[in-house]
């Protein structure tokens, strides 16, 4: 028997990251050759090499998986893709499902580390490609903005409701009007940070010119989908990125028994949000290629929030289209030639989000 590669999984968390090393042959076997604990520091990472170069006695290619566990795991992330190494990046529910197929049933560190390198040793997964200063820059900003908007709302609820109440307290409201005064100061300073981040770069200014001319899609729409698709880097496909986005259309059915169809939600929820109102200006707007999708869906559905949706999936795909062809938007192009993306395996795309699919023509 041949040894085909070694694989390394890893499950990661604040303070430390449990390894386990594995490998496999060509008649698909695969056998854990070692497991040990690291801490999540400088000197953790350096003993990792060291480990990995003690165990892999055999010139085989290495493979490092773990899960995407907030932002514990970026360090690593980033240490290991500094040395050349192939790194991929796992959303957590992936490995979840993973492990539950493998029949495990209990959990802890170790048995997700073994699970995680097991998948890396039996599938050839996507490498991870770290993303730009100024799109990681961007994500951060977009974060931020996102946080200071919730605040804004949590505050402005509370503002209200003790405004409205039987017993009014004046300092509690004094109080809470200051501070929405003073988040919204901060909403300004950050809009004005993700448009000087933009402007500053060459490659995504000239993106941002191309895709702003669609009606509703600003400059805060545009950051947000740029940075948490780190530039569309990762998707050779339209249909993966509706999947990232949970745009993906799922069905339940069995027999006589006959579910609803809807979209997964199962991706990027920051997409989704940030698409919403865009989705509501593109219709309003009076632009036919947004209205008359709407229309379809409504009329079929009557249901208003499934025909947006649909417009909210058609401006994502068509963004990517824009971005990978660096194409400024033309309102004009022809309706009638459109690209279809394949369906999601245990999917069926019907036929309002399958317009969404449209790609521009000049």
């Amino acid at each position: 028997m041949k040894n085909l590669k070694y694989s390394v999984g890893i499950d990661i968390s604040m303070k430390d990251f449990a390894c386990c090393l594995s490998v496999i042959n060509d008649q698909q076997d695969v056998k854990v050759k070692a497991s040990h604990k690291f801490d999540n520091s400088k000197v953790g990472f350096q003993s990792l090499l060291e480990w990995i170069k003690s165990h892999c006695k055999e010139a085989l290619p290495i493979f490092f998986v773990m899960e995407a566990t907030g932002v514990y795991h970026e360090q690593l992330a980033w240490f290991l893709n500094g040395k050349d190494r192939n790194v991929s990046n796992l959303l957590p529910n992936k490995a979840k499902k993973y492990l539950q197929a493998d029949g495990n049933r209990s959990k802890n560190d170790k048995i997700d580390a073994r699970g995680l390198a097991k998948i890396g040793a039996e599938k050839k997964l996507q490498l991870w490609t770290p993303p730009s200063k100024e799109l990681y820059t961007l994500r951060d900003y977009t974060r931020q903005h996102q946080n200071l908007n919730e605040m804004h709302t949590a505050t402005a609820n509370q503002l209200h409701s003790i405004e409205h109440s039987q017993f009014q307290n004046k300092d509690i409201i004094k109080q809470l009007k200051n501070t929405l005064r003073l988040i919204e100061k901060h909403l300004k300073e950050m809009e004005d940070i993700i448009a000087k981040v933009i402007k500053s770069d060459p490659v995504l200014k000239q993106h941002h010119k191309n895709i702003c001319e669609i009606k509703g899609f600003g400059t805060l729409s545009f950051a947000v989908v740029a940075a948490e698709t780190n530039g569309f880097i990762l998707f050779d496909n339209a249909a993966s990125l509706v999947k990232y986005a949970g745009y993906d259309v799922i069905e339940n059915e069995s027999g006589k028994h006959t579910g609803k169809t809807k979209i997964s939600k199962k991706g990027n929820s920051r997409i989704r949000r940030i698409l919403h109102m865009p989705a509501f200006c593109a219709v309003r707007d009076d632009q036919p290629q947004f209205q008359k999708l709407f229309e379809r869906v409504y009329d079929r559905t009557r249901i208003k929030m499934k025909g947006y949706v649909a417009v909210q999936k058609k401006l994502l795909v068509m963004m990517y289209y824009l971005w990978k062809k660096n194409e400024k938007y033309d309102s004009k192009f022809d309706h009638n030639k459109k690209i279809i993306a394949p369906a999601m395996p245990g999917a069926t795309l019907d036929e309002h989000l399958k317009e969404a699919l449209i790609e521009q023509q000049n």
